[in-house]
């Protein structure tokens, strides 16, 4: 660092200019521009400030459903009956129905497009496998599953038979005459479908088999003809599902009853209508327990749900379920549940837990997972709204982590020994199922209550409720492992070529975990964190679930709404973290230190002594200093300039000092006396993405502090910037992001002065080993028992790192993402 003698007036002139000035040849690129290219024009249906317009309308679909499962034959058999409300504006002359299940046809769209991995995964060298044993048994058996709706019957409410078209994985219905605004219809659907062994062929519902039982349990989704949305924004939501895409759908009323065999205990969206049909005189009365009760009651014991897996019954039984102002509907069947449960009532909610469970989940799912469900209500209701629905259900099944309004399928399970039959879990299966059941059931707010447009928009469901997890999980216990939401966590992502902006199609994602729900968790979290503050965030978050709760928003209403209710302009915020792949790499490239000049000749020439005296001695003055000197010898030639240097002070010193400040005025004075230390740091935007400097200062007496600068320094040149630091004593160190609280990608260049990274080297002997046919030969063969244990763990190995390659591709990664199978990313290197 050097100090220099610069006027203050002129030194001012020079920051105001070198802190603006870009790189020569540089093309400005201005981050601070509005949105107003790329955010929909205002309308009476969503206004400008994110809220909706007095205007606003969205249809409603309500449904009258009866089905049966078939359990030998693994099908569904079903009966709807649908009324179909036109609030729109406009008139329908058709109608858009979708049909999931059709992503199991051998013939589908997501089948067809289909893509295989890299020839390199394939062509490995020396022979090794390039295919997983689970990924290529999904593409054969998905070639032959005689998969996707049966539809049997369209027809009015009348009975007339009404014309269809299928498109893949959606049909239209034509009307007979025009559906004009404010006028409703009514049609019945028949069909059937058979249900996918989820193991097998992954999706987000499906049947699991047990074979040391011989028992199945369903969990049975997407599992009737839904009606498509219509809305202002985009029309018919008719985009073909592929997999990842999810669901935009309306609300509506359901009344629902499904014949399951007499023994199965059935889990479903709604509240059971007729206890005293399917349940015993116990368990109603646990039930009933279970509202008031301060721990989970268990309604169905291990012991009875063991005693009825041992016969199957040949009767049926019937459950009947309602459910008012849901999107979806889901269930969940088997005669192998244990079933607990815990009410809670706070406030405005007042709400059944409910977990059902196979032995299997024990002792796992007994200690954790009613405990999250209401830990999650409880925490998602601080920061959105009062859960409005009378139950929330976990349930545990193939399915390892997928939303339905009410209801929850999540995977995570004890590990059994297969020699000692030891029933054990790890850190990672417990904290998978905590977070994965926080994650599910909080979806009940994000998507099931603020209904966005999933088939369009990952982000505003996963992004948005993985921040709230985020948060939920910091409540449980201190240091919760979880991989999404710490912005040190998603470094590696940020810094990877394959990237696409958050702002994709879901069907176009290609990393759908870190894009899909780490970067907009992460996001968010630097927004409340960093940017805003938790105070501004917080209001501003509450304000969007509010103004969107039961109804749809977009990604405009969601942007706009939190600048209109924290008072901030955040345009720049939204379109570099969800427009563009860019990155955070703020560079400290460069340190220059001042002085104001006092212009006293007695403290100027002091200062440049000790300058002077700081220098470091010339090789050759450290070599002559035992050198032999003639005035040493004769001090007689000694004179004047012997006695004195070029900073001893004059009396025209002093008398130059005098003259030129006799004219300051008081304040002036006061200002050349303080003693005040400039620095001019120079910084460089490498990653392209602005951000905050979070600068930590440290002082030569040993303080240090936190001085934070909006990301609107960048806003005259987002490149280069030079930032002018004032501090009491000098500065001996500079860090920019010193809690690692922007995602910065290369923290390397962040300090001054430089810091080396540690590391470690690891040594290894250089073995080389070559083939040895004789000895591999000779080599005992393994006895029977030895090769099923083999089985078993290659099975189980397998089963933990696969995920099904198609058609539910989308689901496989979804599943991934939200059990902890997607590697969280690594700390900063």
């Amino acid at each position: 660092m050097k100090r220099s003698p610069l006027g203050i007036a002129t030194f001012l002139l020079c920051t105001s200019l070198c802190a603006f000035a870009a790189e020569p040849g540089d093309k400005f690129d201005d981050k601070f521009r509005q949105l107003d290219e790329l955010l929909p024009t205002a309308t009476p249906y969503r206004t400008a400030s994110g809220a909706p317009g007095h205007h606003y309308w969205q249809q409603r679909a309500d449904y009258t459903i009866r089905a049966s499962l078939d359990e030998a034959n693994r099908t569904i058999t079903g009966s709807g009956q649908v009324t179909y409300h036109n609030n729109s504006p406009d008139t329908l002359t058709y109608l858009w129905v979708q049909l999931d299940q059709n992503i199991y046809k051998a013939d589908s769209d997501a089948r067809r497009v289909q893509t295989a991995p890299s020839r390199e995964a394939w062509m490995k060298p020396k022979g090794e496998e390039g295919a997983k044993y689970e990924g290529l048994r999904n593409t054969l058996v998905g070639r032959e599953f005689d998969g996707g709706f049966k539809i049997s019957n369209v027809r009015s409410s009348g009975g007339a038979p009404l014309k269809y078209v299928i498109n893949g994985t959606m049909m239209r219905i034509d009307l007979p005459s025009p559906l004009k605004p404010g006028e409703r219809v009514g049609f019945g659907i028949d069909w059937t479908y058979r249900i996918n062994e989820q193991k097998v062929l992954g999706g987000r519902s499906g049947y699991e088999y047990f074979e040391e039982d011989k028992n199945t349990l369903f969990e049975i989704a997407q599992w009737f003809p839904r009606m498509a949305a219509y809305y202002d924004v985009a029309g018919w939501q008719h985009k073909q599902f592929l997999g990842s895409g999810e669901f935009t759908l309306e609300f509506g009323d359901y009344d629902v009853k499904i014949t399951v065999p007499a023994d199965h205990i059935v889990a479903s969206t709604g509240e059971l209508q007729n206890p005293g049909d399917v349940l015993t005189t116990a368990q109603r009365q646990r039930l009933e327990q279970a509202r008031t009760a301060k721990k989970p009651v268990v309604i169905v014991t291990q012991a009875e749900a063991e005693a009825a897996g041992k016969s199957v019954s040949k009767g049926t039984r019937t459950w009947h379920f309602k459910a008012r102002n849901v999107r979806d509907f889901a269930w969940a069947s088997s005669r192998k549940f244990i079933w607990d449960a815990q009410g809670y009532k706070k406030d405005g909610t007042n709400v059944l837990a409910m977990s059902y469970y196979p032995k299997e989940g024990n002792p796992l799912w007994e200690q954790y997972s009613t405990a999250s469900i209401i830990h999650t209500i409880e925490q998602y209701n601080k920061y959105s709204f009062d859960y409005p629905y009378p139950t929330a259900i976990s349930v545990n099944g193939p399915v390892g982590g997928m939303e339905y309004p009410m209801i929850s399928f999540n995977g995570p399970r004890p590990t059994k020994d297969k020699k000692t039959g030891e029933l054990t879990y790890s850190k990672r299966a417990k904290y998978g199922l905590i977070s994965v059941i926080i994650h599910e059931v909080g979806h009940n707010y994000f998507p099931m209550i603020v209904n966005s447009d999933e088939r369009q928009w990952t982000w505003m469901d996963e992004g948005l409720n993985s921040f709230v997890e985020y948060l939920a999980v910091q409540a449980w216990e201190k240091d919760f492992p979880i991989g999404r939401g710490d912005p040190r966590d998603i470094v590696n992502y940020m810094r990877s070529a394959n990237q696409v902006p958050i702002m994709t199609n879901s069907e176009s994602l290609l990393q759908f975990g870190a894009n899909a729900y780490a970067k907009p968790a992460t996001a968010l979290n630097i927004l409340r964190e960093t940017i805003l503050g938790r105070e501004l965030f917080d209001h501003a978050f509450r304000e969007y679930a509010r103004r969107w709760k039961f109804k749809r928003p977009t990604p405009a209403d969601f942007f706009r709404t939190m600048e209109d209710a924290s008072g901030t302009d955040l345009d720049w915020f939204w379109r570099g973290w969800f427009y563009t792949t860019d990155a955070v790499d703020i560079s400290l490239d460069n340190i220059a230190e001042f002085n104001v000049s006092t212009k006293d000749p007695e403290v100027e020439k002091a200062w440049a002594r000790a300058r002077k005296a700081e220098e470091p001695v010339s090789i050759t003055d450290q070599r002559n200093a035992t050198l032999p000197r003639r005035i040493d010898t004769q001090p007689e030639l000694r004179d004047f300039y012997n006695e004195h240097d070029d900073f001893t002070v004059t009396n025209a010193d002093r008398n130059k000092f005098k003259e030129a400040t006799k004219d300051l005025e008081p304040w002036q004075k006061e200002l050349l006396a303080q003693g005040k230390y400039l620095y001019l740091v120079d910084f460089t935007n490498k990653g392209g993405l602005v951000m905050p400097l979070i600068l930590e200062i440290t002082l030569k007496s040993g303080k240090k502090y936190i001085e934070r600068v909006p990301a609107e320094v960048w806003r005259y040149s987002p490149r280069k910037i030079t930032k002018l630091l004032v501090t009491d004593e000098p500065m001996t160190a500079l860090t920019h992001d010193p809690y690692w609280e922007t995602a910065d990608i290369d923290t390397s260049n962040n300090a001054w002065p430089r810091k080396a990274t540690p590391s470690r080297l690891e040594l290894f002997k250089a073995e080389q080993k070559a083939p040895d046919m004789m000895k591999d030969y000779r080599t005992p063969l393994k006895g029977d028992d030895d090769k099923d244990d083999n089985k078993e763990n290659g099975r189980a190995e397998a089963n933990k790192d696969s995920a099904a390659t198609t058609p539910a591709s989308g689901a496989a990664a979804k599943q991934q993402a939200e059990t902890g199978q997607l590697k969280p990313e690594a700390g900063r290197k």
